[in-house]
C-alpha cells in the first residue's frame, strides 16, 4: 500500500498512540478522518495534519458506524482504518465492578468489531484495517484479568476475521504493542497500574504499524526489534 493521498480513518486519534499514528499516515500523504470524544484536541490534531475532525463517544447507540459513514462521505471511499481507542483497568476479580467490565467490553471489544463490520461497505479491495489489541491478549496478566479476557476477545474476533476479509481482497491487522509510553496506565478506570518497566515510544510504535500496513505480506507487526521484552502491559 502507498499512503500518498491515500484515505483513511483513524478512530480513538487523540490518544497517546492514536495521535501518533495520525501523524506518521500524515507525513506519509495520507488524507485522514479522526475520530476521538476529546472535540478540542481533536480539532487541534485535525489543523495540525490537514484531517476531518468527527468527534464521537463510541459506547453512544450507532456511533461506530456513524464514524465511517461521516469519513466516508468526507473522504470517498477508505483505504484504510486503524482502531486505537480503548481504556484500561487495574484489580483483581473479586474486587471487579459490573460497570466497569461492561465499559471495557464495550469500548475495547464492541466498537472495533462495529467499526469493522461497517469498513465491509465504506472499503474497497486492498483497503487494510487496523486493530489494537494488547500483549496481554497472549500473555494475561493477574490483576488484569478482566482486561487480558477483553482484548483475548478482540485478538481472538480478528483472527477469524481477517480469514473472511481475505475473500474480500483485504487485510485485518491485529496489532499487540507491548507497554507504550503513553500515559494510557495512568488513565485507567479503576485500580492502580502495577509498576512498569520502561515502554516504546508511541512513535516507534506508530512508525512500526504504518510500516506493517504498507506491506501486503505483513499479518502482523514484529516489536522485536524496538524492545526486548514483551512483558505484560497495555497499549
Amino acid at each position: 500500500m502507498k499512503f500518498d493521498r491515500a484515505c483513511g480513518l483513524v478512530v480513538g486519534a487523540t490518544g497517546g498512540l492514536g495521535s501518533a499514528v495520525a501523524r506518521e499516515l500524515a507525513e506519509r500523504g495520507a488524507r485522514l478522518a479522526l475520530s476521538g470524544r476529546d472535540a478540542t484536541a481533536l480539532d487541534r490534531l485535525a489543523r495540525d495534519v490537514d484531517g476531518v475532525a468527527l468527534p464521537a463517544d463510541l459506547t453512544d447507540p450507532g456511533a461506530p458506524a456513524r464514524v465511517v459513514r461521516e469519513a466516508r462521505a468526507a473522504l470517498g471511499e477508505l483505504r484504510f482504518a486503524v482502531n486505537t481507542p480503548g481504556v484500561v483497568a487495574f484489580g483483581e476479580v473479586a474486587t471487579l465492578e459490573e460497570p466497569v467490565l461492561r465499559h471495557l467490553v464495550e469500548v475495547d471489544l464492541i466498537a472495533p468489531i462495529l467499526i469493522t463490520q461497517a469498513l465491509l461497505d465504506a472499503a474497497g479491495e486492498g483497503a487494510v484495517v487496523v486493530n489494537v489489541s494488547a500483549v496481554v491478549a497472549e500473555m494475561p496478566t493477574a490483576g488484569m484479568a478482566a482486561y487480558s479476557g477483553v482484548k483475548a476477545g478482540l485478538t481472538g474476533f480478528d483472527v477469524a476475521a481477517a480469514r473472511e476479509l481475505r475473500r474480500r481482497k483485504m487485510r485485518l491487522l491485529d496489532v499487540r504493542p507491548p507497554h507504550l509510553e503513553t500515559g494510557f496506565a495512568g488513565r485507567a478506570i479503576a485500580g492502580e497500574p502495577p509498576k512498569l518497566k520502561d515502554g516504546l515510544e508511541p512513535e516507534t510504535a506508530a512508525r512500526l504499524i504504518v510500516d506493517a500496513m504498507a506491506d501486503d505480506r505483513a499479518r502482523d507487526v514484529d516489536w522485536s526489534g524496538a524492545t526486548g521484552d514483551r512483558g505484560s502491559s497495555s497499549p
